[in-house]
């Protein structure tokens, strides 16, 4: 019966760590694995010395040019695989392609695309398609409509949007 008097360690789990500087017996003994002379031989000089030099390290590497922009993500669906996993006649939107895991996010901008056959008929709201997914699904006596997004009444408009 195991209980906590009689606990054990597994075979092997418990490794012995070595034991440097301690003579030439030891086969880590003289420069214990440090080599002759320099920073990384004294003590203390490992780390702490290293970080001085910092700022003209940085400045020595190459940087990357261009800027990181926050772009939209749009999100591909392939007329497809909307055949595949929709039934005939559903409402397919970005909520229910992000619940059949289409999309990775419901959030961002879904374009769909022309690839792959359809013979059920749908009713799809996206916020770009393709002008052969559009006629796929049309074809297909389904309807494709533009996903417009709300606006955020809280962010000021540009004096071009107002004039027009």
């Amino acid at each position: 019966m195991l209980s906590l008097n009689n606990l054990q360690l597994a075979k092997g789990s418990k490794k012995k760590s070595q034991r440097r500087g301690r003579g030439n017996a030891s086969r880590r003994g003289n420069y214990s694995g440090r080599g002759m002379k320099g920073q990384k031989s004294r003590s203390g000089g490992k780390s702490g010395l290293k970080k001085l030099g910092m700022r003209s390290m940085i400045l020595q590497m190459p940087k990357l040019r261009g800027f990181n922009r926050e772009g939209k993500i749009i999100h591909i669906v392939n007329v497809g695989d909307i055949e595949k996993i929709f039934k005939s006649g559903d409402n397919i939107n970005p909520k229910e392609l992000f619940k059949k895991g289409l999309i990775r996010t419901s959030s961002g901008i879904v374009k769909i695309l022309g690839n792959g056959k359809l013979t059920k008929k749908f009713n799809v709201s996206a916020h770009q398609y393709s002008q052969s997914a559009k006629q796929i699904i049309e074809k297909t006596g389904g309807v494709a409509t533009v996903f417009i997004k709300k606006e955020n009444p809280k962010l000021k408009k540009s004096k071009k949007q107002e004039q027009k």
